[in-house]
């Protein structure tokens, strides 16, 4: 286990408030409810956004991809702003709240906006915006309240908490669409609701306290991207954005199973429901195994379950539905169980604690943009050469992706952690 904390056998254990032993510490248990919540009701849109965009506007996949990747890379900008505003001070609760706050709101434009694609368009981003500032100081809170060996385990717990959000929420909007005869506006006003009470659990439950930096620390207006002058950091960004660059989003992959089934517009929203069952169910499984056998390998066989998503997808479908769509949903939940969480496990501790929230946003943005470009690219790919010309694209790009990811993953990128101030510097509660 690379992240071993060799050297310290003899060192006292440090008192069971947080990280200790295997106890999950508070600050975790709190994100992960917030998450959960706020989950709930950003699933509760993203179901039905697809369908809504694209059978309900008319919009073609090539408008839906173009957007759909421009305002994730929107918000992947804005992610360098939210975790450096997030480590001057230790503000990370503050610009996390403002974060979820913007996605809550961001519901009610959708409400306000009807048919215009203006108003549609500017709430969207609002959302993406919102979810670009919280996420890099969300789990910058996490690396700092656990200790570096049981970051996977930290990250599947609160990895399992927001799917269960990401589980109930598809529910929530396919229960609201059967009983209000397809109306969206319900879905809208509902989301809203469910957002603001996320934001209300955020300011009630969790810490906001965070030490102040040593002295002698690297100026500020440096912190975030000075992430680059480390090797191993630079290794894991260049493998993230390539292979992220090789992502077809969740969006086109459930469209493509819609149209290969033929399945009525009303059992749109439950198809992420598959895969985000398989995601809770092997979170923090994943996670644990990536502490012991370390997180490079998790990793890269996270994305060979996609690449087996792409592969079924292009099988002929002579059978019963189920035999299409089970195989499909599983290994996409299969491929967020080892990835995401365990990437942000694998570059936290190569970070240093005042410059972790902005060297986590610079990690995610690179990913962002890298699969922004992906899912514009598919967006035309599909509308120029049809779907299955473009999946057999996205396959061999993969594939390079893979073998490139496999050559610039780090095998060891942080060792053994070094020392940065107390193990667990965020204080913890009880409550949560």
């Amino acid at each position: 286990m690379y992240l071993a904390t060799t050297g310290r056998r003899d060192a006292p254990a440090p008192p069971r408030t947080g990280g200790a032993g295997r106890r999950v510490p508070g600050t975790v248990l709190a994100l992960g409810t917030v998450s959960l919540v706020t989950d709930i009701s950003s699933e509760m849109v993203t179901a039905v956004l697809p369908l809504y965009l694209v059978l309900g506007l008319g919009l073609s996949p090539l408008q839906f991809g173009f957007l759909d990747g421009l305002f994730n890379g929107a918000a992947s900008v804005v992610r360098l702003i939210g975790g450096h505003a997030a480590d001057r001070g230790g503000r990370h609760k503050r610009v996390a709240g403002i974060g979820y706050a913007l996605s809550a709101c961001s519901r009610l434009g959708l409400l306000l906006a009807g048919g215009a694609t203006a108003g549609i368009a500017t709430a969207l981003a609002t959302d993406r915006v919102g979810k670009g500032i919280r996420t890099a100081p969300r789990d910058a809170l996490i690396t700092l309240s656990s200790r570096p060996e049981a970051l996977g385990r930290s990250f599947g717990v609160h990895r399992a908490m927001d799917t269960t959000g990401a589980l109930l929420g598809p529910l929530a909007a396919f229960a609201l669409l059967w009983a209000t005869a397809d109306a969206y506006d319900a879905v809208f006003v509902v989301s809203f609701c469910v957002g603001l009470l996320g934001v209300l659990i955020l300011v009630l439950y969790v810490p906001g306290s965070h030490p102040a930096p040593p002295a002698n620390s690297t100026p500020r207006t440096r912190k975030t991207f000075g992430a680059l002058r480390d090797p191993a950091f630079r290794r894991i960004l260049a493998a993230a954005a390539l292979l992220g660059a090789a992502t077809v989003g969740d969006a086109f992959v459930y469209l493509l199973l819609q149209r290969r089934l033929a399945l009525p517009v009303g059992w749109f929203p439950l198809l992420p429901l598959g895969a985000a069952a398989c995601y809770l169910l092997l979170a923090v499984p994943a996670g644990r195994i990536a502490d012991r056998v370390g997180r490079r390998l998790p990793f890269l066989y996270g994305h060979i379950a996609l690449l087996g998503v792409y592969a079924t997808l292009l099988a002929p479908t002579g059978g019963p539905a189920p035999l299409l769509l089970v195989p499909v949903l599983m290994l996409l939940g299969v491929f967020y169980a080892t990835t995401d969480g365990v990437l942000m496990a694998l570059a936290g501790p190569v970070l240093p604690a005042d410059g972790r929230a902005g060297g986590l946003a610079l990690l995610q943005t690179g990913q962002a943009l890298a699969r922004m470009l992906a899912a514009a690219g598919f967006g035309a790919a599909w509308t120029v050469w049809g779907p299955r010309p473009a999946l057999w694209a996205a396959i061999s790009a993969l594939l390079a992706a893979l073998a490139g990811g496999w050559a610039l993953l780090p095998r060891n990128p942080s060792g053994p952690p070094a020392p940065e101030g107390p193990r667990s510097p965020i204080p913890e509660r009880r409550t949560a």
